[in-house]
């Protein structure tokens, strides 16, 4: 039988991880960027080879994503939310984080933590890359293509045409009012 603990970061806790983090950022800063992913998909390979609470496990699909919004070719990230990305999987180039890794069922507690930090930060570009990543296949599966030759403006250009197909729908539906559809502001 599991047991289940929630805590808390206080605000200090949370300046006390953002230190951290700029630390890392500013030792990481002689490696490249390559280096920098290398060392954080060691980390990730290291964790799945191991028997860990959901929480770590859980954290460290994030951090896949993380990694691969920066490898993945077809996404095509923007320099600026690549470099964001970089300085956030930092962290894991460090030797001795605040935890030492090789202590059982605790050792990446706080390689979670900082994900689950990052992770609130890069909300939005987390979800539009997981958003990508389903379309890709699925795309791929309609089409019989290879999914690497789907690209983000591929992504971009289907998405415009979805949302002006549910635009037409909801404006044939505003019809069916029985007042025309014309809104009493509408001009057109």
């Amino acid at each position: 039988m599991g047991m289940k603990i929630t805590f808390e970061l206080s605000r200090s806790d949370l300046e006390h991880f953002k230190e951290v983090l700029n630390r890392a950022r500013a030792a990481a800063s002689k490696l490249s960027a390559g280096d920098i992913i290398d060392n954080a998909s060691k980390v990730l390979t290291v964790v799945n080879n191991t028997d860990t609470s959901d929480f770590i496990r859980d954290r460290m699909n994030i951090l896949e994503t993380l990694i691969g919004m920066v490898v993945d070719d077809g996404w095509g990230l923007e320099e600026e939310d690549r470099t964001r990305i970089i300085n956030a999987l930092a962290y894991f180039s460090e030797e001795e984080d605040l935890i030492p890794d090789h202590i059982p069922g605790l050792g990446f507690l706080d390689d979670a933590i900082v994900i689950e930090i990052v992770a609130r930060e890069l909300e939005h570009e987390i979800q539009a890359y997981r958003d990508f990543v389903v379309f890709r296949a699925a795309e791929a599966c309609r089409l019989g293509e290879d999914s690497a030759n789907l690209n983000k403006a591929t992504w971009l250009e289907e998405r415009r045409k979805q949302l002006h197909s549910r635009m037409r729908r909801r404006r044939r539906r505003g019809r069916g009012r029985g007042d025309g559809g014309k809104s009493p502001f509408s001009l057109l």
